[in-house]
Order: structure tokens, then C-alpha cells, then sequence
């Protein structure tokens, strides 16, 4: 694992039957916790109508987040752009990169985030936003860069941050690879919620990946689902857990040292610049625990139990 970033994703999950506001800190703590421990990001998901997660806003997420921590790298895991004007979504990210500079990241993606009547909801219209991606996608970057124009004027997304928040794409195929390749995103593969081999994906992403202002060179990061047991016999445990349907199929669980090959091989074969980690057991502590002995095992910082 020597030399590998790694960050945390999180779903702002309402575990235990907790009140929301009770699980927005929590999100609180883990952001704090990871920054501590050296993550390189803490991102947050976007969900609608759906009661076991509270993040539904991330940049308002964010702008919380951004104030409880100093150096951590803050970012949407994703802004899911089919819902929304992409002018909408620059000015929020303009403005959290001018409250937070050189510490903010887009993560777009084009899934619903929610049912269909929630879908109807936000937008209207999603399938037909979905068909209009890539041009979502071109008028999104246009506005980073300041570049976006109506009717031949230029509108700019204010205020206008020192840098620019960095653009990245979600998905878990290879049609997201190639917008991130197009628009010269940096790559972010969902093997955590993926039926689909990824390396395809990021092979093509890597070998049309055109620079822009927002990354000069391809940069993949592969979203895995991990659990960092304590003991191998939680570690047994929890695998049993997940046999039997309670915990994600795709969710790898051992001890630091049962998974630091598992992770390497990881890394290896999808040729990953950096890990993001979604830690999902229904314990707060539990949560806290396993990221703490993934940085440990991540980040050479010594044992931990």
C-alpha cells in the first residue's frame, strides 16, 4: 500500500434509528477524524427521498464541512447534473471554492439518486436531462473555466474562487469514462456498486484522456467498499453478517493485515492513483474504527487496534 492516497466517501447515513441532525454530525466527526488521519479527500453523496441517508444538498453538506475542518480536500460524491442547470451548480461550487481555495472538488455523476416520482420532483424531466449529458457535462466545465456564454454574452459563475473547484466524474461504465475523458476529468470508478469489470473503463479513459485546465494527465480513483476488522473473529463475523444480506455484496471486509494484499491487488489491477473508501455498518464507532485502521494500514502509520 506504500505511496497510495486514499479518501473517504460518505453516504451521511441515519444508523440506529438516530435523528438526521444526529447523523449530519457524525458526518462531522468522520470528516474531522479523516483529515487527522491524512485522508486526502472527504466527499458526500447526493440522495432524494430516500430516509436511511441525510445528505440530499452536498454543497450545503460542504459548506458545513468546509468550516469544521482546515486542510482536508471537500467534494460531492456526486452532484448528480441531470437534476439540475449546470449554471446553478458552478455558482455553488464557485462559491464553496471561494470560501474553502484550493480544497474543493465536483464530483459529478447522471444516476436519479432517488425514485422516480423524486426524479419528477427535482426536475421533471431526468431521462431527458440523461440524454443531454454530454452537453450538461460541456457547459458545466465551460463555467469552471469561465468560458460559458448565452445567446454570445458571457455569464460567469460568481464569485469567481482563486481556483476553480476540480472536475470529476462518477460511473461505473465506460460511457462516464469517456466524458471524463473528453472533458478532461479526473475518473472516479464505482466498484463498490458496479456489476461490471472496470478496467475496460479506465483502460479507455487513460487512452483518450485529453488535458485540460481541469487535470493536465489522467487520474483514476477507485471507489471500494471496505471494513477493516479489529480481530479476525469480527472479521468472520461481519462476512457472516454480509451472507446474509445485511451488509453490501461488494463490501470487503478483513483485518489490516488480511487486506492489505486484497487492496494492492486492487490498486494494481485498475492502475489507481488513489482508493475511496465507503465504510457502511450500521455503527458509528464501528464506522470510525475500521477508517482509522485503514489509515493506519494505508498511510504506514503504525499499529492500531
Amino acid at each position: 500500500m506504500k505511496g497510495i492516497k486514499a479518501s473517504v466517501l460518505d453516504l451521511s447515513p441515519i444508523y440506529q434509528e438516530v435523528a438526521p441532525h444526529s447523523a449530519l454530525q457524525q458526518s462531522v466527526v468522520l470528516a474531522q477524524t479523516a483529515e487527522a488521519l491524512g485522508y486526502s479527500r472527504y466527499w458526500v453523496s447526493e440522495h432524494h427521498d430516500m430516509p436511511q441517508f441525510a445528505s440530499s444538498t452536498p454543497e450545503v453538506l460542504l459548506a458545513h464541512i468546509g468550516a469544521k475542518t482546515s486542510r482536508i480536500r471537500i467534494g460531492s460524491g456526486a452532484v448528480l447534473l441531470p437534476n439540475y442547470r449546470p449554471y446553478k451548480v458552478g455558482e455553488a461550487f464557485a462559491l464553496l471554492a471561494t470560501l474553502y481555495p484550493g480544497r474543493v472538488d465536483l464530483g459529478i455523476g447522471r444516476a436519479p439518486g432517488g425514485s422516480a416520482h423524486a426524479s419528477l420532483a427535482i426536475s421533471g424531466s431526468f431521462l431527458a436531462q440523461v440524454g443531454k449529458m454530454e452537453e450538461l457535462v460541456g457547459d458545466l466545465s465551460a463555467i469552471l473555466g469561465n468560458e460559458f456564454t448565452v445567446e454570445g454574452q458571457p455569464v460567469i459563475a460568481r464569485p469567481i474562487p482563486p481556483a476553480p473547484a476540480q472536475l470529476w466524474m462518477l460511473g461505473t461504465n465506460r460511457k462516464s469514462a469517456e466524458l471524463a475523458a473528453k472533458f478532461g476529468s479526473g475518473y472516479v470508478f464505482g466498484h463498490f456498486m458496479s456489476e461490471q469489470p472496470g478496467e475496460e473503463a479506465i483502460l479507455h479513459y487513460r487512452e483518450q484522456f485529453r488535458a485540460t485546465r481541469h487535470h493536465e494527465k489522467p487520474q483514476v480513483i477507485l471507489a471500494v467498499s471496505v471494513y477493516c476488522a479489529a480481530t479476525e473473529e469480527e472479521a468472520s463475523r461481519m462476512i457472516r453478517e454480509k451472507k446474509e444480506g445485511s451488509r453490501s455484496s461488494k463490501m470487503i471486509i478483513g483485518t489490516s493485515k488480511q487486506l492489505a494484499p486484497i487492496l494492492d491487488e486492487l490498486v494494481a489491477k485498475f492502475r489507481a492513483d488513489e482508493l475511496m473508501i465507503i465504510t457502511d455498518v450500521p455503527d458509528y464507532q464501528k464506522r470510525l474504527g475500521s477508517y482509522k485502521r485503514l489509515a493506519h494500514l494505508v498511510f504506514s502509520l503504525g499499529s492500531i487496534v
